[in-house]
């Protein structure tokens, strides 16, 4: 579940972003659409606890976020919320397996090679465990870094333009890996893009649409 109630983030040279109240109850997906720098990233860094609101609050898995401070709140992150950033930010030093481990070592927690494995095969990665990321297709790429955002069962997925650089069959399959996946972990699914096929796919889902002034309302 996310709530969020008279949120505000300052920038950096006095602009302001307001942010209308937001109630997510667990298991329900939210799109933010808009433009690119309209603060849909603002708003998935706010929720993830990566940025601190001027003012407001935003209640995350049942956490108010501003109480925590911040190492407690990393420890938090690494447990409760499935991150999948438009940069994937796969390590090529590593295995994919070892990609995946590296959640566990965010989270304080001893590597579980049996909980790897099962993430990987849950999303037909097994055969690529050994591969480097340059031995791996975007598709198959995506597919790693939402295997490793889902690897610890979070709470809340949050997903950063994932179908921005993807046509129309990737787009699709990789909107339904995404569903598919949070409701086998019962997360709330938040998506930011300003992808109109994003909305076609998903025409239950809430909407927060930015336009460049901020955030104008919930659907």
């Amino acid at each position: 579940m996310i709530e969020s109630r008279g949120l505000r983030y300052a920038y950096r040279g006095g602009a302001s972003l307001d942010m209308t109240d937001v109630s997510l109850t667990q298991g329900d997906t939210l799109l933010l659409r808009g433009p690119s720098g309209s603060g849909k990233s603002t708003w998935l860094a706010l929720a993830a606890g990566l940025l601190t609101p001027t003012a407001g609050e935003i209640v995350v898995a049942g956490q108010s976020l501003g109480s925590l401070a911040g190492h407690l709140r990393d420890a938090w992150r690494a447990r409760h919320i499935g991150f999948l950033p438009q940069k994937l930010h796969l390590s090529e030093a590593l295995t994919v397996t070892d990609n995946l481990a590296l959640a566990h070592f965010a989270a304080g927690l001893a590597v579980d090679r049996v909980a790897i494995v099962r993430a990987l095969e849950a999303l037909d990665l097994g055969a690529l465990a050994a591969r480097r990321p340059s031995q791996l297709s975007g598709g198959q790429a995506q597919r790693v870094a939402l295997a490793r955002a889902v690897l610890l069962r979070p709470r809340v997925i949050l997903a950063d333009e994932p179908t921005a650089s993807l046509d129309d069959d990737a787009c699709m399959t990789s909107l339904t890996l995404l569903r598919q996946t949070a409701r086998a972990v019962d997360a709330t699914l938040v998506i930011a893009t300003h992808d109109a096929r994003v909305r076609e796919a998903l025409p239950q889902a809430q909407v927060l649409t930015f336009s460049p002034a901020g955030p104008e309302h919930v659907a």
